[in-house]
């Protein structure tokens, strides 16, 4: 389920105003239009050249597929709505527009393309703004059952608790519900509400929406068959993953080479590190690691702390770059892995959490992954109670199993890379 649509905006102004289409438009006056005026002049665009009419159609596309874009990917997962996010796709986009351009030496005015994409930052990122302060979903919320818990939602949404069965005088985006809590009078007024235009949402869907987690507590709540992976997803995943590795091979290599003279520059002992871990199917499989801790014989397997006094000055940079995952690219070559999945756990961890959370093992339905939305939306879990939490941003992504999500995993494994964040 994607986050929900603002639909409390009826009024014909506020209904074109607040429009894709005329969003759409208004942008491509700022982004295209403007540009190419400020550089030909209004009179000039009677006497464009082939490079000015290259320059004009291409910015058009690039603006396009920007918007399209980002309505499509970035604000329909949880953690969409980023600036750091929205900066770095409309750069990636017109980025790649322009060195296509360069590539096939396509006869068109440079100086307009990177003027259109300069603005273009700065329009996103005005509209990012407008959109977080103006669109922001508000719900009102039948204060019963799980629906309790979207109280504490946070920023990500505007949760009014209703006081009684009336909406009053507010518009709201829909009215949530724990549905198997409810009562006769408070199932005539969700009736009424929809008969009215206005929706009517599960609380654990709207749960789902906003936190990018799937709550599993009971056999009964969940509808485990619903939850198999697209097998045609998984094929074109094995073929992106080998296309990417094979690409990036010889800036992979030379890092890891950069990588190995500093670990044993530091401290003695083997280069690489491997462990079991558990994979799709519950198999055992050999995970491989860049060292980042003293070898100082066997160790037990638990918890790193954030502060481990085992980890070496290389390898705090590693773990918190994410550096010491490279090895993996060889475990995904192998097919024991993938670039994008939930993170492989050792098996006495996995026979611990198998006892004490439900349906734990549902997570290795899906090949492991290098980077995944557990990692990304949550971080590093310490504990039993986190890991809780990380099976459910995992279930989360079984659900949502798509290209489209492991793009955005992907966008959003970059900046965790940039801020370290969730590393041990």
């Amino acid at each position: 389920m994607t986050q929900l649509p603002v639909r409390r905006f009826q009024k014909l102004y506020e209904r074109i105003l607040l429009s894709q289409w005329f969003s759409l438009l208004l942008g491509w006056v700022v982004v295209v239009l403007f540009p190419s005026a400020l550089h030909y002049g209004f009179d000039g665009f009677r006497v464009m050249t082939y490079g000015q009419h290259s320059a004009f159609w291409i910015n058009t596309g690039l603006y396009i597929i920007s918007f399209a874009v980002l309505r499509r990917m970035l604000y329909s997962f949880p953690g969409g709505r980023s600036l750091w996010l929205v900066l770095s796709h409309v750069f990636a986009i017109f980025a790649i527009g322009i060195f296509a351009s360069l590539f096939l030496r396509i006869q068109v005015s440079r100086m307009v393309l990177m003027l259109s994409g300069f603005i273009a930052l700065l329009w996103f990122t005005f509209e990012h703004r407008l959109y977080n302060r103006y669109r922001q979903c508000k719900l009102a919320v039948i204060q019963k059952g799980f629906a309790l818990q979207l109280l504490d939602l946070g920023d990500n949404v505007d949760i009014r608790p209703l006081e009684g069965l009336d909406l009053g005088h507010y518009r709201y985006d829909g009215v949530v519900a724990d549905f198997r809590a409810m009562n006769a009078d408070e199932e005539r007024f969700l009736t009424q509400c929809a008969l009215q235009g206005i929706p009517v949402y599960n609380a654990k869907d709207v749960y789902e929406s906003f936190t990018g987690r799937v709550k599993i507590d009971y056999m009964s709540e969940n509808n485990i068959g619903s939850l198999l992976p697209s097998r045609t997803v998984e094929n074109f995943k094995t073929l992106f993953d080998l296309t990417i590795i094979l690409l990036t091979l010889p800036l992979t290599l030379l890092i890891c080479l950069i990588t190995a003279i500093c670990i044993r520059a530091e401290s003695p002992g083997p280069v690489i590190y491997s462990q079991t871990r558990i994979g799709k199917g519950n198999r055992p499989f050999t995970i491989y690691k860049f060292r980042s801790m003293r070898c100082d014989g066997e160790t037990s397997q638990q918890f790193a702390d954030e502060d481990d006094p085992r980890v070496t000055r290389v390898g705090r940079f590693l773990r918190k770059t994410r550096i010491d995952e490279l090895p993996q690219l060889w475990n995904v070559f192998k097919g024991d892995m993938s670039l994008i999945g939930p993170r492989p756990e050792q098996p006495s961890f996995v026979k611990s959490f198998d006892q004490k959370i439900p349906f734990y093992s549902y997570r290795h339905i899906v090949k492991p992954g290098i980077s995944g939305w557990a990692q990304v939306r949550h971080g590093y879990a310490a504990n039993a109670n986190e890991t809780q939490v990380k099976i459910e941003h995992d279930f989360f992504y079984i659900k949502n199993y798509s290209i489209t999500l492991d793009i955005f995993i992907a966008l959003l494994t970059l900046r965790t890379v940039l801020s370290g964040f969730g590393a041990r």
